[in-house]
């Protein structure tokens, strides 16, 4: 399973996730678009930063920020990009003036580099993953830069975050094992199932979106069946979700697979399956940044933009959409 339906902060769904960062179709993967959704550019719900007015008449219409991704104060994993959303297009002849005004100062060095998804994202992300412990702040100060069609800043932002403990999960499709690991050493192995042939799960690394308690999914939310009748049909409020991307990739504990395996024929709609006691484990075990690296799918890797799975790209792919290029981040 793993389909979620309403809309909420984590996806379009019924189910609202809390902490969320991203609006798009919450669902476990599917044979659907790789895209996210028509959303998919957007970050969560309205984290906007500290900001006060200019007490100048801007030039034009104002440019803002929808979001800044991580929340101020939070304590995020080691792949977590920093993500800047704008209400309104930024042209790309704008773009260098505008990563110029995105200061990224961190209490130890780190090589990194902004990349555009489109034209109203953009992430800050480390050449590698960030250094467990580091004070992270990135500064905003648009007051006054134009977005290149007609807009100008008016604001200020700034969000300070930590990064925490080293916590990374490797999953094995082929092998129906999930690693976590814990500041370089190996926690615990845990038994899983992945998506079917049929709905294969995504590959690659995905830092995780949010968590949440309980999640309602439903195949019919995302295409896959809405014939109560069909073996694809399910309506579920299910445990201990946590959030990979936003087309809705979850790790969590299904009650049509409770024993998941090498010895369980079953696979999921895409989604990672638990047993109920290591679905609770691993959700108290991983944070909003963690990243989850999934192999040995028939799937692709996800898109980068698909929610947080930026270190999909490699290195010269990622500086290929930046405006500046690679930079080192200021001191703290």
């Amino acid at each position: 399973m793993g389909q979620v339906v309403g809309r909420g902060k984590g996806g379009i769904g019924i189910a609202v996730v809390t902490g969320a960062m991203l609006v798009g179709v919450s669902a476990c993967g599917g044979i659907g678009s790789d895209k996210a959704g028509g959303d998919d550019a957007k970050a969560p719900g309205k984290q906007s930063a500290s900001a006060s007015p200019s007490p100048t008449k801007p030039k034009g219409p104002p440019m803002l920020l929808e979001t800044i991704t991580p929340q101020t104060g939070s304590t995020v994993g080691v792949a977590m990009p920093i993500s800047v959303v704008f209400t309104n297009p930024v042209a790309q002849k704008a773009r260098a003036a505008v990563e110029k005004h995105m200061k990224v100062s961190a209490s130890q060095p780190v090589a990194g580099a902004w990349h555009w998804f489109g034209d109203k994202r953009a992430d800050w992300r480390p050449k590698t993953y960030w250094p467990s412990g580091t004070k992270v702040k990135i500064e905003a100060d648009m007051q006054g830069v134009s977005n290149g069609n007609g807009r100008y800043g008016v604001h200020g932002y700034t969000h300070s975050f930590t990064v925490g403990d080293d916590v990374r999960a490797d999953v094995s499709v082929t092998g129906h094992t999930m690693k976590v690991s814990k500041n370089g050493r190996l926690v615990r192995t845990l038994s899983i199932n992945a998506g079917s042939a049929q709905y294969p799960t995504w590959n690659g690394t995905m830092a995780v979106i949010d968590k949440q308690e309980k999640v309602h999914m439903t195949s019919c939310s995302v295409g896959i069946s809405c014939d109560k009748g069909s073996a694809n049909y399910y309506d579920l409020t299910l445990p201990w979700d946590v959030h990979l991307t936003q087309s809705g990739t979850y790790v969590h504990y299904s009650t049509g697979d409770p024993n998941p395996g090498s010895g369980s024929a079953r696979g999921s709609h895409g989604c990672v399956h638990l047993s109920m006691s290591d679905a609770k484990w691993f959700y108290g075990q991983v944070k909003q940044g963690d990243p989850v690296t999934i192999t040995g799918s028939a799937r692709a890797k996800a898109p980068a933009d698909n929610g947080y799975a930026d270190f999909n790209l490699g290195w010269d792919q990622w500086l290929a959409a930046s405006a500046s290029g690679e930079g080192t981040t200021a001191t703290l």
